[in-house]
């Protein structure tokens, strides 16, 4: 499973997904569990209206792809980049993505990091 975070707003099945960035940069930017946090504290810190999009990747039907994040991560770990809209039976379960009192993101109840 992969993760996309989003304002709720955005998510309108049973249309399939799209982030603006599919027409700036030609993909969708996710994340594992493990990195989820990383990109969300660094770009959205205290937003209140995102939620995630929990993602089974045997159901694209578009391209998937490890690649650097943009920064690289400092680690070497890889994102994954999803190059087309992801179909609304691909994901699997959305998650409320409420920030802390302190504005940082932590996974939500029922996520585990992996």
């Amino acid at each position: 499973m992969i993760l996309h975070f989003c304002p709720r707003a955005a998510w309108q099945p049973p249309a399939p997904y799209a982030s603006d960035t599919l027409d700036t940069e030609g993909f969708i930017h996710c994340s594992t569990t493990a990195q989820v946090t990383t990109p969300a504290n660094a770009l959205a810190r205290g937003r209140t209206d995102l939620i995630l999009l929990e993602i089974d990747e045997s159901k694209l039907d578009v391209p998937l792809r490890w690649e650097d994040g943009s920064p690289p991560d400092p680690t070497g770990a890889l994102f994954p980049h999803v190059y087309g809209p992801i179909p609304a039976d691909a994901v699997v379960a959305v998650h409320d993505f409420p920030p802390g009192p302190d504005g940082r993101f932590t996974l939500p109840p029922g996520l585990t990091e992996r």
